[in-house]
Order: structure tokens, then C-alpha cells, then sequence
């Protein structure tokens, strides 16, 4: 929000407290919103299901792509965020934030993988200090103001401004609300992680969103005011917090080292809380068959580790081609909340018109919730109508002003996301009709095999797939690719000695390759074969005994393996041989 003000010149800071009490506002509304949301949907109530649920299959797309853009950008803009923190502490460390951050995200991606679940001390404590730090810099801060004493940043950073084509003081005015709202993005996590609270879980999960939104609104506050009393610089350099902290407590002591630490634990907090929300949500998304259903399945940690290294790898993607900065991710970051936010909102709002169409005592189950008629849901309909329509305007106001600083990205990302939900849905479809037995006749039996096996030389492995093969016909076929004559001639005399009769076909290469010649035979076989007949390639393939000697061998059968792997009604068999 500074950034933008700074635009504004030395009057900007008459603006911050006036925008940090309209954000406190919005707030409050979308906290009375999700509030309801909360007891609505006690097993978890995120966007996408309350979508789902009540708006229907492309509105609940729009919100699957909406927050999983979200979780990516939290990761990103939090850990970027924290290394921003500790580079305050450490000036020295500001040319090395780039890679400071990919670590971060490795190292949480990792603990993620390894299945450390989060326990409430774990995650309690670091907020706590968190808490009691700040409040602590903030209220030193409030006495010395109220004393006369607190003075201005000495030595502050340089000035980050930005361009600006247009001096329109609300232009301004709505591009740093905008950027200011970016607070409001952890209330999704409250109705996302209900299952994770104490019985009863509403009650509770609704007590900390009020709590956790009370002490936001204190700190929004109360870090604006200072902001605008010390005149504190937006920079690259250094967080606005800590500008405010070391001018509270006049120095870089132990209680500002102690605030800027604990504020960097706390984004890296807030990394991971996106580590639990995306995988689950991707795999909410996958069972409903809109991304690839690998998102689904739980690793040996009982963790969706195909979600938490795709989560860490866009992340690191983007703090990379962002390098770390804060400045330049929070464009991109809350379009896809606040739509998140619209989206819930207005499907609660069509949820509670449709609790007031049923008589009392009527049910109506759904697949996220429980429908049952409630006394003054016109009110409540109307509470999360309001929040439904400032929660949009509010991403409207996002989108127009921060369009040119990035915003456009992520509003170009959720349709191309909604369009590739779309797509793999058509494939699954498709592939379960080409796959149903329905109106499906007899299949032709199968009355004999025709066995060919492809020869790179006579070994073990070769004997081993040969044994295989007489296992499935007596019509063997071993084919060579004769590239050195004197090689071929060596093959056939071993094949005499061990091939026990079965016929050995030497196919000329003229270009020295090995695929080629093979294919073409196969498919000579398969235009002469009767109906009732089917082709096997039984493929000899030896499994070295460390994993890094693969790197030293062609892999001749995967080659020929992967060549084969789309003809139609071939069979493909390797036949792997250790080798001690």
C-alpha cells in the first residue's frame, strides 16, 4: 500500500490510517460472512465445495482455479516476505534472497513430505511470541508518541516509487486499498480447515476466525498510525516493520531481533499453511475428476505428495522470476481470494434461499452439507448477499488497478485453469466410455500367439525371456538387427548353440538403426496374421544392480518398448533380469 502512496509524494501519508480503517470495515463484513459459512459446513466449507454445492460445476471451477492460484501466490509472497524480515536484520543478505527463499521452500516442502503434521504447540508458540513481540513494539511505539518522543526512521532505505501515467488521486486511493486487502486472505484458511479444530468444531473454528480477524484489525491498525507518524519508507531493503520496531525501541537490540525473527517464523507459518490447503484441495478437485487424479493419492507418509511438490516447484518457479520481491508478487496476490470470496458468498446466499424453500423439519442432504430450514434466514441471505457484492468489487477494483503491475497474469491463468479442468474432465469421460462394458458383445477368442523376440545379443537375459516366451507359444520368432556382420555372425552361433530351435530372422539396416527395421517386420507379421491370432514382443531387458549404472547402458527395450507402446493389438511383455 505504501508503494503506491509513495506516488503522492509527501502527503501520502494522510491516507494510510483512513485506508487501514476502510480495510478494518471490509474486514468485519467478510468475517460475518465466513462466520456463517463456518457453521453451515462443519466438515470444511471452502469455496470450491460451497460452489459446488450451490452455484453449480463451472462457478466451482472458477473457485478451484481461484484458490489454488491463491495457495501458490501464499507461498510465494510469504516466503519472500520472511526473507524480506530476516534480509532487515541482515542487511549483508539482500543479494542472496533469491536463493534464500527457494530454500525455505524446499525445506518446508521436505517436512511436508516427511509427514510432520502440525502440532498445537508447535504452530501455538511461535504465534503467541508473534503476537505478544508486536503488540509489544506497537504499544512502545503508541507511548512514546502520545509522550512526544518518538521521532521519525533514521536512516531510512531509498525510496521505492513507482511509475505512474496518471496523477488521479482515486485511481491511487483504490490501487493501495487494493494492495492494503491483501490482509484479508487468511480467512478462506479458517472455513478450509474446520476438520482440524476440537469438537464442537464450528463453534471453535468460529471463535478463532473472530479472535484471529480482532487482533489483525489491532495490528493493521496500529502499524498504519505508526507508519504514517514515523514516515517509514517502502523497501526492498527493509519491511516497514521493521522501520517501525527499531524507531519504537531506538535501536537493533534484542527485542528488535526478537520481532523481526518471530515475524519471519510466522510468514513461513503462513507457507505452510498453503502446503496442508493445496494438496487437499487438489485432491478434493481431482476426485471430482478436473486434474490428474495422481493429486489423489496419498504417498507412504499418508500425505498428497504429488500436491506438495507441485505447490513447491511453481512457487519456487515464481520466486525466481519475481526475484523475491514483495513489491512485485503482491500485484498478482488476492484477485484469486476476493473471487474466491465472491464466489462462496453468493453460493451461501443461494443456500439459504434455498434452506427458506423447504418446510420445518424438511432435510435435504447435499454433498457437502446437511440443508435444514432455519428461522431468519432472509437476514442471513442478506448478509452474505452484501458480502458477496463488496467482496467483488472489491476484486474488480484489484483487477482495473493493479491490472498493469501483473494482475493481468492471474486473471489470464484462471480461465486458461477452468479450461484445462474442463479438459482433463472431457478425457476422463471419455476414456470411461471407451472403457465401459456396456453394449459390449463377446470378444474374440484368442486361439494362438505369435511370439517375437527381439535380439540385441544372446545372454542370460535373452535365455530368461526365451524360457518366458515358450511359456505362451510354440511359434517363437528371435529377430536381430544386423548393424556389424561380424557381430551377427557371432549372435547366430550362439543362437544355434542356445536357442533351441527356434527360428532366428536377421533383418538388414541400411542407416545403422534399430528400430526401424524391427517395426517394419512386426507390422509384416501383423498384416499376415489370421483373426484369431495375437502378437507378443516378449522384450529380454536386464536391470543393472546400482540405479546410477542406467546412465552407462542405450536402455535398448524401453526404447523399443516405448516405440511399440501405441500399436494396436500388440502385446508387449519385458522380461527383466538381474543382474547380481
Amino acid at each position: 500500500m505504501l508503494v503506491i502512496l509513495a506516488a503522492l509524494g509527501s502527503g501520502a501519508y494522510q491516507y494510510v490510517f483512513p485506508l487501514s480503517l476502510a480495510i478494518i470495515v471490509l474486514l468485519a463484513i467478510v468475517v460475518i460472512s465466513y462466520e456463517q459459512t463456518i457453521h453451515a459446513y462443519p466438515n470444511g466449507g471452502g469455496s470450491y465445495i460451497v460452489s459446488r454445492d450451490n452455484l453449480g460445476e463451472l462457478p466451482a471451477k472458477i473457485a478451484a482455479a481461484a484458490l489454488l492460484t491463491d495457495y501458490i501466490l501464499t507461498v510465494a509472497v510469504s516466503i519472500s516476505s520472511g526473507v524480506a524480515n530476516l534480509v532487515s536484520a541482515v542487511p549483508s543478505l539482500l543479494d542472496y534472497r533469491v536463493w534464500l527463499a527457494i530454500s525455505m521452500v524446499v525445506f518446508i516442502m521436505l517436512v511436508n513430505l516427511r509427514g510432520v503434521r502440525e502440532s498445537g504447540n508447535a504452530i501455538a508458540i511461535p504465534t503467541y511470541f508473534f503476537i505478544v513481540a508486536t503488540l509489544l513494539a506497537l504499544g512502545v511505539g503508541l507511548f512514546k508518541y502520545l509522550s512526544g518522543s518518538l521521532g521519525t526512521v533514521v536512516d531510512p532505505p531509498l525510496l521505492e516509487t513507482v511509475h505512474v501515467t496518471q496523477g488521479a488521486i482515486a485511481f491511487l486511493l483504490l490501487r493501495a486499498f487494493s494492495s492494503g486487502t491483501s490482509a484479508l486472505t487468511g480467512v478462506e484458511a479458517v472455513s478450509n480447515g474446520i476438520p482440524a479444530f476440537k469438537v464442537p468444531r464450528s463453534k471453535n473454528a468460529g471463535i478463532t476466525l473472530i479472535i484471529m480477524s480482532i487482533i489483525l484489525a489491532a495490528m493493521t491498525l496500529g502499524i498504519s498510525f505508526l507508519t504514517s507518524q514515523i514516515h517509514a519508507i517502502p523497501s526492498e531493503e527493509e519491511t516497514v516493520i521493521s522501520q517501525i520496531v527499531r524507531t519504537a525501541y531506538g535501536n537493533r537490540g534484542l527485542l528488535y531481533l526478537a520481532t523481526v525473527v518471530s515475524t519471519m517464523i510466522i510468514l513461513i507459518l503462513a507457507a505452510n499453511t498453503s502446503f496442508a490447503g493445496f494438496p487437499r484441495l487438489s485432491a478434493i478437485v481431482a476426485l471430482d475428476g478436473f486434474m490428474p487424479r495422481q493429486l489423489a493419492y496419498r504417498g507412504s507418509r499418508l500425505v498428497y505428495s504429488n500436491g506438495i511438490v507441485l505447490l513447491a516447484i511453481i512457487a519456487a518457479v515464481l520466486i525466481l522470476a519475481f526475484n523475491a520481491s514483495v513489491t512485485r508478487l503482491i500485484p498478482l496476490y488476492a484477485i484469486g481470494v476476493f473471487l474466491s470470496f465472491t464466489l462462496s458468498q453468493f453460493g451461501m446466499a443461494r443456500r439459504w434461499k434455498k434452506i427458506g424453500s423447504l418446510k420445518e423439519g424438511a432435510e435435504l442432504k447435499e454433498r457437502g452439507s446437511t440443508l435444514r430450514y432455519e428461522k431468519g434466514w432472509q437476514f442471513k441471505m442478506i448478509i452474505n448477499g452484501i458480502g458477496a457484492v463488496l467482496t467483488g468489487i472489491v476484486m474488480l477494483v484489484f483487477a482495473v488497478t493493479k491490472f498493469a503491475q501483473g494482475a493481468w497474469l492471474v486473471i489470464i491463468i484462471i480461465p486458461l485453469l477452468v479450461i484445462l479442468f474442463s479438459g482433463i474432465r472431457r478425457h476422463y469421460s471419455n476414456l470411461a466410455s471407451d472403457l465401459s462394458l456396456e453394449n459390449q458383445g463377446t470378444p474374440p477368442q484368442v486361439s494362438r500367439q505369435r511370439v517375437i523376440l527381439p535380439l540385441s545379443g544372446v545372454h542370460r537375459g535373452t535365455l530368461a525371456a526365451l524360457r518366458y516366451a515358450r511359456t505362451l507359444s510354440d511359434d517363437i520368432t528371435a529377430v536381430h538387427v544386423s548393424i556389424d556382420p561380424e557381430e551377427t555372425a557371432r549372435l547366430q552361433q550362439k543362437w544355434e548353440t542356445w536357442g533351441d530351435g527356434h527360428r532366428l530372422v536377421i533383418l538388414e539396416s541400411q542407416y545403422r538403426t534399430f528400430i526401424e527395421p524391427l517395426l517394419e517386420y512386426i507390422d509384416e507379421i501383423d498384416n499376415i496374421k489370421q483373426p484369431k491370432e495375437v502378437i507378443t514382443i516378449v522384450v529380454p531387458e536386464f536391470v543393472p544392480r546400482h540405479w546410477w549404472s542406467n546412465i552407462l547402458h542405450t536402455k535398448t527395450a524401453a526404447t523399443l518398448s516405448a516405440a511399440l507402446h501405441f500399436r494396436k493389438d500388440i502385446i508387449i511383455t519385458n522380461v527383466p533380469y538381474q543382474v547380481d
